[in-house]
């Protein structure tokens, strides 16, 4: 999009805001409706894939088994109202299993000991452990431009 001389790149906001904040606030809600928004630490393989390790009880968690369809936000909270870009993000969720599972840990991992953290065993991530690990596959995605339009990055 150009604004004047002055082109507007959504995915490029898209992927800046991806790359410089740790959280996301995931948007759930159970098949009897009732909405659920949690941060979650978070990494992703572009804008294509997003993974966060979760409890499995934990009602986000139980929320994606009963219904799949999430939303999210990744924002910069620092910034001024009215000053800062956000991305919108209606995707698929599901625990990561299988060959999903090999994929989410990779790209989990690569953004832990990018952030200096260190990496997680499977282990760490699977029966008996606390944590399970989880991915969203975006459907549509959304920035929110200079003038607070809308523009649809996928």
């Amino acid at each position: 999009m150009t604004s004047g001389s002055v082109t507007f790149d959504a995915a490029r906001v898209a992927l800046d805001l991806v790359g410089a904040n740790s959280y996301l606030t995931l948007a759930t809600a159970g098949v009897g409706g009732h909405p659920w928004a949690s941060p979650v630490w978070f990494a992703s393989r572009g804008l294509e894939l997003f993974v966060w390790a979760s409890k499995p009880g934990a009602l986000h968690s139980r929320n994606i088994v009963e219904n799949p369809r999430v939303s999210f936000v990744v924002f910069d909270s620092s910034r001024a109202p009215g000053e800062g870009s956000a991305f919108y993000v209606s995707a698929l969720a599901a625990r990561a299993e299988g060959a999903e599972f090999d994929e989410a840990l990779a790209v989990y991992n690569e953004r832990s000991i990018a952030r200096g953290l260190a990496a997680w065993k499977a282990g760490e991530l699977t029966e008996p452990a606390r944590h399970r690990l989880y991915r969203a596959v975006p459907l549509e995605s959304f920035v929110l431009d200079d003038h607070d339009e809308r523009l649809r990055v996928m």
